[in-house]
């Protein structure tokens, strides 16, 4: 199931021109919008923010609303502009099952590509393999630059890709202050020192806090800044939290075949008229029908 409809994503050379519209969460912003522009194919990309992470029929319903905004011909949002009537050639989702968010989406008029991967940091690190040892390695709290540096919402919890905790943590000393405040301010006191007693609690399950590393880190942001001060506060944090803290360097082979089409077993194609299903082995993901 690596090759789509009418010979869509062909892998090796020869892969066909497309027009895809690419929908990732926005801790790959750098990371996606690089592989776009470096794809040989037209790649239009939609950000979704990393906090719809914290309740995931929420984000089912965004991905599904945002899937079938980018299939429909000629239906433009605000902003979008001169946008092509005609309909991507497939819709690719930068996401893997993200605490089963992602499970019940459905292609309807256009296939939807995504990658094979229980959650974005399979991405970070560029295969399922990797994944799964590293992951076997010890229990990992894992940061990237692009969490860093986007704001937390109040009520998330867990860090990238923390496997059951759903959504993002505050991930500094300064963005839980922040979340407290906003608790106060809803509850009082009292409950919003409770609350936060409580999200603290997946803090224990950790071993280990992981810097990825990524080409994109070499950028300069706005503020003046490359990726070397985001994996600074990941150090500090780690350390503060009592974790042992790795670099680890990341590998964007997979996300850059998503972006290419060079759609292999690492990638699920659903056709129209398919849903995306968990599969309860190595494969993270399955098609089954959408009526099933």
């Amino acid at each position: 199931r690596g090759r789509g409809p009418g010979g869509l994503g062909r892998t090796g050379t020869g892969v066909p021109p497309m027009r895809l519209h690419a929908i990732s969460c926005d801790v790959l912003a750098r990371p996606v919008l690089a592989c776009a522009a470096r794809s040989p194919h037209a790649v239009e990309v939609t950000l979704l923010r990393r906090g719809l992470h914290a309740q995931p029929p929420r984000l089912r319903d965004q991905l599904q609303a945002e899937i079938d905004r980018a299939a429909a011909p000629g239906l433009a949002a605000p902003g979008d502009g001169d946008r092509d009537p005609a309909p991507p050639d497939a819709v690719v989702l930068a996401y893997g099952l993200c605490g089963g968010a992602t499970a019940g989406l459905v292609a309807r008029d256009v296939p939807l590509v995504l990658p094979r991967a229980h959650d974005c940091i399979t991405l970070f690190l560029g295969s399922r393999e990797r994944y799964a040892e590293e992951a076997a390695a010890m229990p990992t709290y894992w940061y990237a630059r692009d969490q860093l540096e986007r704001p937390a919402e109040p009520g998330a919890a867990g860090g990238a890709g923390s496997g059951d905790i759903p959504g993002w943590a505050a991930d500094t000393d300064a963005q839980l202050a922040a979340q407290r405040a906003v608790f106060v301010e809803r509850y009082g006191v009292d409950n919003a020192d409770y609350l936060m007693e409580v999200m603290g609690a997946w803090r224990a399950r950790y071993r280990r806090g992981a810097y990825v590393a990524l080409p994109t880190d070499a950028e300069t942001g706005p503020d003046g800044h490359d990726g070397r001060a985001a994996e600074a506060v990941a150090r500090a944090e780690s350390e503060r939290r009592g974790w042992l803290f790795e670099r680890i360097e990341g590998d964007l082979a997979l996300l850059g075949r998503l972006l290419d089409g060079a759609w292999d077993d690492d990638v699920l194609v659903l056709r129209p008229g398919e849903r995306l299903a968990m599969a309860f082995d190595d494969g993270d993901v399955r098609a089954v029908p959408a009526n099933a």
